[in-house]
């Protein structure tokens, strides 16, 4: 039986990948230990792993999470308040599919989409 999904992104430089998803997102570093070229964060229930890929063009890399919320709005107000850049194609909007979505990239142009269902 399946649990859930962590999803490995790749990442040139782990200090600033900590950074951000620390400081912008609300995320804390998971597990006690520190690997090199490695790093697991976590907030609420989601979990996302980093691999260190130091050669990684931010024009090359096309990673996506889709990471569900109970309350997005409040979520999307706190990344406008940390003056978070949110994609101008995917500002917080209903979409057609049932779901209320924005995006925003992180440092190594990794797509992060938030969604909740309306």
């Amino acid at each position: 039986m399946l649990t859930s999904v962590v999803p490995k992104l790749p990442m040139r430089n782990k200090t600033k990948t900590k950074e951000f998803y620390m400081n912008k997102l609300g995320f804390l570093q998971s597990g006690s230990q520190d690997f090199d070229g490695y790093l697991m964060l976590k907030k609420d229930n989601v979990e996302i792993h980093f691999f260190e890929c130091a050669t990684l063009g931010r024009k090359e890399n096309y990673s996506q999470v889709y990471i569900r919320s109970e309350a997005i709005e409040i979520l999307y107000q706190s990344l406008m308040d940390k003056k978070t850049d949110i994609l101008p194609a995917v500002y917080l909007q209903e979409r057609l599919w049932g779901q209320k979505e924005f995006s925003i990239l992180n440092p190594d142009n990794n797509l992060l989409t938030f969604g909740q269902a309306m």
